[in-house]
């Protein structure tokens, strides 16, 4: 744990990256005595953080219940990649006129270790070189505003991202859905850039729909 920060924030920020990465899943009760003793701290911070994940909108408390995690619904799903998708389109058009050499390299070299890390079939690392070779268009486009607006939704994207990332038979079609934005980006093809980047989101909604709706027929044979 942090030693620099408060003891309510480290176990905040430890649940909240739990929740983020699929550790803790939807639907699963926070149990305070469980946590606490898990992370070797008291119930109090534990019952702290738990409200403010509920205020983020990450927990849900249900009456007789308690805390669990919230589930991962379609409508949210939509609200953000509606917003997601016109920024990265943006971000695909105007990385065309300002990434620098530099920047291209960087890029190429992420487009390789996504297909790199499909092939581990890891969805922590996969989603860590997703992230990686759109954070570097992000960055090309040199418009700070921009960059905070992605960054503001960009915790909630990483929990949808490792829902996609589920989908092993998607993994072929996002190594060449990057490759199509990378070419694109370099040869300063502005429409075939934005188009792909939309194309790309759409099909992330789909295949996280589609893994939405698995996960509750699954759950509802278990009832």
């Amino acid at each position: 744990m942090d030693e620099f920060l408060p003891l309510r924030d480290v176990v905040f920020n430890t649940l909240r990256k739990a929740i983020l990465t699929g550790e803790l899943k939807p639907g699963e009760r926070l149990m305070e005595i469980h946590l606490a003793n898990r992370l070797g701290v008291s119930r109090t911070p534990i019952r702290e953080a738990i409200r403010k994940l509920e205020l983020e909108g990450l927990v849900i408390m249900i009456p007789r219940r308690g805390a669990e995690v919230a589930q991962i619904t379609e409508k949210g799903l939509k609200d953000v990649l509606e917003v997601r998708r016109a920024l990265d389109a943006l971000c695909a058009e105007l990385a065309c006129d300002r990434i620098t050499e530099e920047e291209q390299g960087r890029l190429k070299e992420a487009c390789g270790a996504f297909e790199r890390a499909t092939r581990t079939k890891d969805a922590t690392i996969i989603a860590k070189a997703d992230v990686k070779f759109h954070d570097i268009i992000i960055q090309a486009t040199g418009n700070q505003r921009l960059v905070q607006l992605i960054n503001n939704l960009s915790e909630q994207m990483y929990r949808y991202r490792f829902e996609y990332i589920k989908d092993e038979n998607r993994h072929d079609s996002l190594v060449n859905e990057h490759r199509i934005i990378y070419q694109s980006i370099v040869s300063g093809d502005k429409k075939r850039a934005a188009e792909t980047a939309r194309l790309h989101i759409d099909n992330q909604e789909k295949s996280i729909i589609r893994q939405i709706r698995l996960e509750q027929e699954q759950a509802a044979r278990k009832k």
